[in-house]
């Protein structure tokens, strides 16, 4: 059983279409999505489940949309937080914050108070997240804290920048998951994914539920993992 998820919750819009809905349908369909699939990690023993809910490029959309996911997101705060505290579950959202509206941070800063110290599960929400971004943000993070770096690159190793990344405190994904029927990781834990065990499923977010989650679960444990080495020594 893979101890920690990731997945991108991909094809709101595309399921409400194929139903003659509005988009705005999907996205809220989608929010329901994400307490049947908390609940589900938590049955089935994993530790930690990280949400792509909302990415750095996706300000390009149109402006009634992003509107729409704010306030969803604001909602979503206002209604869950009080019942993840309930049940054991560490909420944390990474990314950048800064461009939210206050009354978001506000909610985000109460919530990660709130819960840090619950261990059932970690919930992470990558919102206005970026990748590339991390890894850059965390590279001048590592700088700005040794300040010898600069003058020794061979001081820059894995092991020295991976602290100042946004889900340092995190085991790397055992398994990534994008539903809606793309098959790309979008700019998405670029660094964490890097021996994740990938899964993609045309099944849009709407209508991905416990059993597409076995789906996927059962497909990983059939995979063999050897982090570059080779059978026979997995294996021994």
């Amino acid at each position: 059983m893979p101890r920690h998820v990731a997945i991108i919750m991909d094809g709101n819009g595309r399921w409400a279409t194929a139903r003659h809905l509005p988009r705005a349908a999907g996205h809220s369909k989608g929010v329901d999505r994400v307490e049947e699939i908390v609940e589900a990690c938590i049955v089935r023993g994993i530790t930690h489940l990280t949400l792509f809910a909302f990415s750095s490029e996706n300000w390009r959309r149109p402006a009634d949309e992003v509107s729409l996911l704010m306030r969803l997101f604001i909602g979503t705060l206002e209604r869950q937080v009080a019942r993840l505290h309930t049940n054991g579950i560490r909420l944390q959202i990474i990314g950048d914050l800064g461009r939210f509206e206050p009354r978001l941070r506000e909610l985000i800063d109460v919530a990660h108070r709130k819960t840090m110290d619950n261990e059932r599960l970690t919930l992470t929400i990558a919102a206005n997240y970026g990748g590339r971004t991390d890894i850059l943000d965390a590279f001048r993070k590592l700088v700005v804290a040794r300040p010898e770096v600069a003058a020794d690159p061979a001081l820059v190793t894995e092991e020295a920048l991976a602290p100042y990344l946004a889900m340092h405190d995190a085991p790397e994904p055992d398994l990534f998951i994008r539903t809606g029927g793309e098959q790309r990781i979008s700019n998405f834990l670029l660094w964490q994914l890097a021996y994740t065990e990938l899964y993609f499923t045309d099944v849009h977010w709407p209508s991905f539920d416990a059993t597409e989650l076995d789906r996927a679960i059962a497909s990983y444990r059939m995979r063999e993992r050897r982090f570059g080495r080779t059978s026979a020594q997995v294996g021994g």
